[in-house]
């Protein structure tokens, strides 16, 4: 096994680094907590809709309507520290193609995987700028529970 050594002096594998780290981890997923409930039931909801009202004809564009809960997650993890602009080498090194890979990988994860989670929930994020698509595919394939629920249980168990 590797030992590395923290800025502070603190060996890597130490019950006081993870404490450490814990608490850092902690600061940067409560913003993202609050939405595990939603999240949880949001899979069986409808989370975007397409604005058809108000003159909208057959051949105008429509355009999806995402639900404020979303929106407000979406928010919250931007905010959170956990974005990863980097999260396709994570993609590529593990090489991830499909959703039932993400899953196992999110619930094998442990906090020397935190990398991972983080690149995960990034591409569903921040991808979900460019492609809309990802953020309901986040909700309903259950990504974004997984990955801040795995991440509260990491956190809790280091506390």
């Amino acid at each position: 096994m590797v030992i590395g050594i923290d800025n502070m002096g603190n060996t890597t594998d130490s019950p006081e680094y993870l404490r450490a780290l814990a608490q850092d981890y902690k600061m940067k997923i409560s913003p993202l907590t609050p939405y595990l409930p939603w999240l949880q039931q949001a899979a069986e909801k409808a989370v975007v809709s397409n604005y058809s009202d108000n003159g909208v004809t057959d051949s105008s564009i429509s355009f999806p309507v995402y639900s404020s809960e979303l929106m407000g997650f979406i928010k919250a993890c931007n905010i959170s520290g956990l974005m990863d602009r980097n999260y396709p080498y994570v993609y590529s090194r593990k090489a991830i193609k499909t959703h039932d890979e993400e899953r196992r990988l999110i619930v094998g994860a442990t906090w020397k995987e935190w990398d991972i989670l983080c690149g995960i929930l990034s591409k569903y994020v921040l991808g979900g700028r460019t492609r809309s698509a990802l953020w309901k595919e986040g909700v309903t394939e259950q990504i974004f529970y997984l990955t801040v629920s795995k991440m509260q249980e990491i956190v809790d168990f280091w506390e």
